[in-house]
């Protein structure tokens, strides 16, 4: 992947000619989440442009990484982690999970962007935590940029969730009201759900049913959940 490779046969040196390459991380982290088109992982990533994901694509194929398969319906491909991609999972989650212990970020301006927050946290939304039949959660972040205030979450009866850029026209259930950082602080974990919402950082209006069962739906990122189950104490065990 790298025109000029670092000389030494270590193997963390040959790993990293593979994976030190700008983005490449972040395109096996949306792989890995479970994304496979194109549009799905540029929206994971969105500060890259399309031609260089399409070039990171070709390099993680190259390597033998992913593979690209033709889509079963209509034009174009998607993506699939090899036997060898898949095998990087507790390697690429054990870096978040490093990262998220030991340089926790300050929720500075330039590091908040609340398109991916909404995208990251429609993977691990609870759909079938949610009262049956379609519910439509709008999240609105007053101090985002004025076209990134509002989100639909559209839980479907399957349970799947959709996430929309765009009112799609349903009656909404439940409107969730957080400034950037405090909804991400609560999705990070660094905010208990509770507490944001009794002290009114977080103001949940709408079905009753709906705003109860909030606490069990909305989930939390999944490094969150890998420290409370003790990866790192797994992979301190395996390194």
């Amino acid at each position: 992947m790298r025109s000029k490779g670092y000389g030494q046969f270590c193997p963390v040196s040959i790993a990293a000619e593979v994976l030190s390459e700008r983005w490449t991380l972040l395109v096996l982290r949306e792989l890995l989440a479970g994304s496979t088109r194109f549009n799905d992982l540029h929206r994971g990533v969105p500060l890259m442009s399309a031609s260089l994901l399409s070039q990171r694509l070709r390099d993680l194929e190259s390597t033998g990484l992913i593979e690209r398969r033709p889509l079963t319906t209509g034009k174009g491909y998607c993506y699939h982690l090899t036997s060898s991609g898949e095998a990087l999972r507790p390697i690429v989650f054990g870096i978040g999970l490093w990262a998220s212990k030991y340089m926790r970020t300050q929720y500075a301006p330039e590091n908040l962007d609340p398109s991916l927050l909404m995208w990251d946290m429609r993977r691990w939304i609870r759909g079938d935590l949610m009262p049956p039949g379609k519910i439509v959660v709008r999240f609105d972040i007053p101090d985002a940029p004025v076209q990134k205030r509002h989100y639909w979450m559209v839980k479907e009866e399957s349970g799947a969730i959709d996430l929309c850029l765009f009112d799609p026209g349903f009656p909404v259930n439940l409107v969730i009201t957080s400034k950037l950082a405090t909804l991400t602080r609560v999705w990070m974990g660094d905010i208990e759900a509770e507490a944001a919402v009794r002290t009114k950082q977080v103001v949940l209006e709408g079905d009753s049913a709906v705003r109860m069962s909030f606490y069990d739906w909305i989930g939390y990122s999944p490094f969150v959940q890998l420290e409370a189950d003790g990866m790192e104490a797994t992979l301190q065990k395996t390194g």
